[in-house]
């Protein structure tokens, strides 16, 4: 029976959305319910624990993704491209310095 209501509660999709209280307070339920031992118990909310830290991290990829691919759907320019920019132009001041200088003193 606990393999069965594991199984049952581990293919949800909806765990990565719930908070790790709301997790850990049905698996409490459950785990009254069914009358397990509380070593299975124990194993029951390890193994939802590290499932749901699972599905978060893969939430978080899919979130990441997402707003990445809308950021530059809408020309959204990035820290991390404003920063390439940024020193490009900083070394083409110091080549256009340095030319100056050397037509300065020709």
């Amino acid at each position: 029976m606990a393999d069965l209501i594991k199984k049952t509660l581990l293919t949800g999709i909806g765990l990565a959305l719930k908070t790790w209280d709301e997790v850990e307070d049905l698996a409490k339920e459950i785990i009254e319910r069914g009358k397990m031992s509380e070593k299975e118990g124990g194993k029951l909310l390890d193994d939802l624990q590290k499932r749901y830290e699972e599905a978060q991290s893969k939430l978080e990829e899919r979130v990441d993704k997402m707003v990445k691919a809308v950021l530059k759907k809408a020309d959204v320019v990035t820290s991390d491209e404003l920063k390439a920019l940024k020193k490009e132009v900083r070394e083409l001041k110091k080549m256009i310095s340095t030319e100056n200088d050397v037509r300065k003193t020709s």
